[in-house]
């Protein structure tokens, strides 16, 4: 029996809905699933659980953003501490001796108290049988503002030499 060409063309249209059907149920769903299946384990694993990955994108970049707070107030604090630091005492020279022929055990002394940049104080304690005396001058970039005496300058010579 011969069929004619619109009732060919319905049944050659009727099988290849059936073929794309059975390809459909065969092949693709089972790759469609296998995909889902990937994209959620691929989700699980850049956010280390279950969930939705826009939210946890969004709870990264709230962490970023509060590290960068964190970051900018360590910044903050350490110029704070830098420029407290540039004004501490840290280089120390002290030197004792007899300021007098009459006494012993080198009870007079000098003691310089600078930072780093050289500016401080030299102090000095004279003793004396009868009397101790006691002077403070000042000391810029690591030379006194007055006339110093040979303990004085060994002691800022100490306190320059000194590691901070």
């Amino acid at each position: 029996m011969i069929l004619s060409t619109d009732s060919a063309a319905a049944a050659a249209l009727a099988l290849a809905l059936i073929v794309l059907v059975v390809y459909h149920l065969a092949v693709m769903r089972p790759a469609l699933a296998r995909v889902h299946n990937e994209l959620r384990a691929h989700d699980e694993a850049l956010g280390g659980g279950a969930g939705p990955l826009t939210g946890r994108l969004v709870a990264v970049e709230q962490g970023l953003a509060a590290s960068q707070k964190a970051a900018q107030a360590l910044e903050n604090r350490l110029s704070t501490l830098e420029a407290f630091a540039r004004g501490d005492l840290s280089r120390i020279g002290f030197v004792r001796y007899d300021a007098y022929d009459d006494t012993g055990s080198d009870l007079s002394y000098a003691l310089a108290l600078l930072n780093r940049s050289g500016d401080g104080v030299v102090l000095t304690s004279l003793y004396s049988r009868t009397e101790t005396r006691t002077y403070g001058k000042a000391v810029q970039n690591f030379e006194p503002a007055a006339a110093a005496s040979d303990e004085e300058r060994r002691a800022i010579s100490l306190a320059r030499e000194a590691t901070s």
